[in-house]
């Protein structure tokens, strides 16, 4: 049997069966659809020599196994480090922002010298404690500790602002 006479039998006896399978993974059957073609192409476009169809249909389910978890591993690369890429929050006005500025710049004045170092390199970098602890030739608790006195007296400075920066200076760690 030749290679588009096999590939032609498999679509047509578990086609279906196939696009089942991907639609259990996917969930969506234009996306199964597409994973499955993705799949006939991989599997026949490296193909040489004959064998039954059973055995092709295995393959074929392990290579739109392997076609889905690899798009999976590459969308939950995305979603993690899309927040850097775009905000999707609606942006203030100019001169919101610039006054939302110039209070955080005072705030961050008032701090001790290593306190704000380390926010600095924390929520503005997107440092780790332990990059930060290298940078400073400190240790880790210590970055930590900094950070945990940081937060509380910015805290108490911008409260009253805390609903427009929250997310950034006092509740970082847990957006991240």
């Amino acid at each position: 049997m030749a290679l588009q006479e096999e590939m032609e039998a498999l679509a047509r006896e578990r086609g279906p069966a196939l696009v089942g399978y991907a639609y259990l993974l996917t969930g969506d059957t234009h996306a199964a659809r597409d994973l499955v073609q993705e799949a006939f192409v991989r599997t026949f476009s490296r193909r040489c020599g004959s064998v039954d169809v059973v055995w092709l249909e295995a393959f074929v389910r392990r290579v739109i196994l392997n076609v889905y978890l690899d798009g999976y591993r590459r969308r939950r690369t995305w979603i993690a480090v899309r927040h850097r890429a775009a905000d999707e929050r609606p942006t203030a006005a100019p001169d919101v922002i610039a006054a939302d500025r110039a209070d955080v710049a005072a705030a961050l004045d008032r701090l001790t010298p290593r306190q704000r170092a380390c926010v600095v390199l924390r929520y503005f970098e997107d440092r780790t404690v332990l990059d930060i602890a290298a940078t400073l030739a400190i240790s880790e608790g210590g970055v930590k500790r900094y950070l945990s006195e940081a937060r509380e007296r910015l805290g108490l400075m911008l409260s009253d602002r805390e609903q427009e920066f929250g997310d950034v200076i006092t509740t970082g760690e847990k957006a991240r």
